[in-house]
Parts: C-alpha cells; structure tokens; sequence
C-alpha cells in the first residue's frame, strides 16, 4: 500500500478545508508584507535626511490616517476570523449524538484503536474505509496527547475524562501518516499514526480478519515462544484473543503480525526486528513502558516467532 508522505496532499474534505484556509491566510499574510516593505521603502527614499536641511517639520497626529489604519487590521481580523469559524465548521462539525465509529485512546507512547460496531481492538495502525465520514472519538488514558494525521484533518487534542471528536472523510486509498502533537513525555517524538484507508470491500475482510482468534501454534518453535510468553509476565500487560493473556497495560497483540511496524512506528515489523525489540526496547524507544525481560537470544527468537504467526 502506498505511503501517502506529501505535505500539502489533502485526502478529505477536512483537510482540503483546512488547507484553504492556510492558502488564504497566507496570501493576507504577503498583502500585509508587500504593503509595508512598499511603505517603507518609500518614505525610507522619499523622506530621508539631506545636506542642509533643517529640523523635520514635527507633526503632532494625523486623526485621519490613524483612523484607516485602525479600521483596515480591524476589518481584516474579522475577516479571518469569519474564514477561521467557517472553516471549523467544515473541519469539524457537531457530532450530536452520534455513536463514533472508532474510539483512538492515547496512551504514552502508542494509540489503541477500538471499533464500538465490531469490538475490534488493534494499536497504531487505524483502519477505515474510503468514502465513508466516520466520528472519531479521541481519549488519553494518561497525560494531555495530540491526534494529528495533517492530510485527513485538524489536530485534535486527547485530554484524560473530557473525550474530544472529530470528522474524517477520507477521499482516497493509502496510508496516511501523522503523529502526536503535543509533547507527552520522553517519547514523543517516537508515537507514530498510521492511517490505512481501504476499499470497503477490503476494509470489511480486514475487520472479520481481526474479529478471528488465531489458531494455536502449530510448530516447535513457535510452540516455545507461545510457553515462553505464557509464562512470563508479557500477560499482565498484553491481550492476546483465545489465551490467557488479557493484559491492557500495552497494546492488544491478537493479530501483531498483521501490522506493518512496531514501537509505534520505530521498527518494521519483521521477525528480526521483533526478536530485536523482545531483547531490549529501550534501546529503540527510551523511557518506553515496557520492561527490559533479560531474554536470551534464543528466547527472544522464539517469542517473535510466536508472535509473528498471529495474523
């Protein structure tokens, strides 16, 4: 699937919303510019001081002038803010009572996504069909997070027990990148967003995917790796459907190795990189709630393999 990575690439009525509005800001912004360096730049030549002249003739105040230049910011301010509340209303209309389509949870330093419709529960990657506007409601389980996704919409701030909502209509497949906008901690910067918008047909195999429990492992490897997190504390902090694993202090892992990164986006999701993640995550993401489980190489292997046969 093609990574959409361009800056100005709106993929929803939303953004594009929003995009018009930074266009026309901008231009205001350059009007205002140009004005003043022209003004400048005159009475810089008209007005400046030559052999032989006296003292400037002292001016006391010019009512007139001064009243134009206080109406014109006035008129331009109110213009900008109606544009601003228009598009507000585009970018992010009521949401009434509407049930949302997907709950995003920040947490520090991941996102869990939880379909009400389905009960489908996965971390890090949002899938959603194209051509559908879906409610996304906004939770922090910890600290103040930021969901930003800058081609599908406005920034929207996920506050502990205030629950915020926006709108998002994406217009085209990809996959949308985006991150928290808001500094949370130590790994900010490491909390990435990914946006999958699918076709409906393939959204609708992606959500009855999710809804299977995956079968037990079948092969010697992956069977110690299943032993191995059975019996270690990975348990208490991670849900895995038809085990006992049914922890909520990290992100589900019933189908990790659908997901094409891990950390939130700090590694590719391969065996390799798992097994490398398993060993010592804090090496990839410092300050990362997940413990150091002093594994063997070996363990870790087979850990990751196990992991990477959940589809």
């Amino acid at each position: 699937m093609i990574v959409d990575t361009s800056t100005f690439s709106p993929g929803s009525p939303q953004a594009l919303a929003i995009e018009h509005l930074f266009y026309f800001d901008l231009a205001i912004a350059a009007l205002i510019f140009l004005t003043v360096a022209v003004l400048v730049i005159y009475v810089s030549a008209r007005f400046r001081q030559r052999p032989g002249a006296g003292e400037p003739r002292q001016d006391e105040g010019n009512p007139k002038l001064e009243l134009v230049w206080t109406i014109i910011p006035a008129v331009i301010l109110a213009v900008l803010f109606v544009r601003t509340a228009q598009t507000m209303a585009v970018a992010n209309p009521s949401a009434g009572k509407r049930r949302p389509n997907v709950a995003v949870i920040a947490h520090q330093w991941w996102w869990e996504y939880r379909y009400p419709a389905s009960g489908v529960i996965t971390a890090n990657e949002l899938h959603m069909p194209v051509g559908e506007d879906w409610l996304i409601e906004v939770r922090s389980a910890d600290v103040i997070h930021d969901f930003w996704v800058p081609d599908l919409g406005a920034k929207v701030d996920a506050i502990p027990g205030h629950p915020n909502h926006t709108w998002i209509d994406a217009r085209r497949t990809g996959t949308f990148l985006g991150t928290c906008a808001e500094f949370c901690g130590a790994e900010h910067a490491l909390m990435g967003i990914r946006v999958i918008v699918q076709s409906v047909p393939a959204f609708d195999g992606w959500v009855k995917e999710q809804l299977q429990v995956p079968p037990p492992p079948t092969g010697a490897v992956a069977k110690r790796g299943f032993k191995l997190f059975s019996d270690r504390t990975c348990v208490n902090c991670h849900t895995i459907a038809g085990t006992k694993a049914n922890g909520t202090v990290g992100p589900d892992l019933t189908h990790l190795a659908d997901r094409e990164t891990l950390g939130a986006g700090v590694l590719n999701n391969t065996e390799d990189n798992l097994t490398r993640w398993l060993e010592n995550p804090q090496k990839y993401k410092p300050g990362c709630n997940m413990p150091i489980l002093h594994l063997t190489q070996i363990e870790a292997r087979d850990i990751a393999v196990y992991l990477e046969g959940l589809k």
